[in-house]
């Protein structure tokens, strides 16, 4: 729950950059946030004691992608931001 409450927080904080490099930190914070709580959800799904939901698996999966494409076009130093 917190690792991937943190994507979403860092997401959010990367609304008001200080600059495009502060901006692409808080974007790398939430990607490191997003594999967290992929590893998390990975042990969820691999033991018999903890609840596992595919729903989310999913959800992690979209949100990654969005980060990451998000993160890629940011790098690209032809882009404002």
């Amino acid at each position: 729950m917190r690792s991937g409450t943190s994507i979403g927080a860092n997401a959010f904080e990367a609304q008001n950059p200080h600059s495009k490099n502060d901006f692409i930190n808080k974007i790398k914070i939430a990607a490191k946030e997003l594999e967290e709580t992929k590893y998390w959800l990975y042990l969820c799904k691999n033991s018999k004691t903890y609840p596992f939901n595919e729903k989310l698996e999913l959800q992690i999966i979209e949100i990654g992608k969005i980060i990451y494409k998000i993160l890629s076009t940011s790098l690209n130093k032809n882009q404002p931001i």
